[in-house]
């Protein structure tokens, strides 16, 4: 499975502080179907839990967007 990064997603990343590997390593261990995700997980080293938004497209896994949530909302 292929995953792409859109480029408003590396800039969170840089904002956010949050490594490349942290996010791909989530995904890795989903078992994601056809369509739009987001998903919430509680990640060592961050305050609140992060959000990821993903497509997966085929075998083609496109992360749109990727934050931390504010005062730990969870969904």
């Amino acid at each position: 499975m292929e995953i792409k990064i859109s480029r408003h997603a590396k800039r969170r990343y840089k904002l956010y502080k949050i490594s490349e590997p942290t996010i791909t390593g989530i995904l890795k261990n989903m078992n994601l179907s056809q369509g739009k995700h987001e998903i919430v997980k509680e990640v060592k080293g961050f305050k609140y839990p992060l959000k990821i938004v993903v497509a997966v497209e085929g075998d083609i896994i496109v992360i749109i967007t990727n934050y931390p949530l504010r005062k730990g909302r969870k969904k």
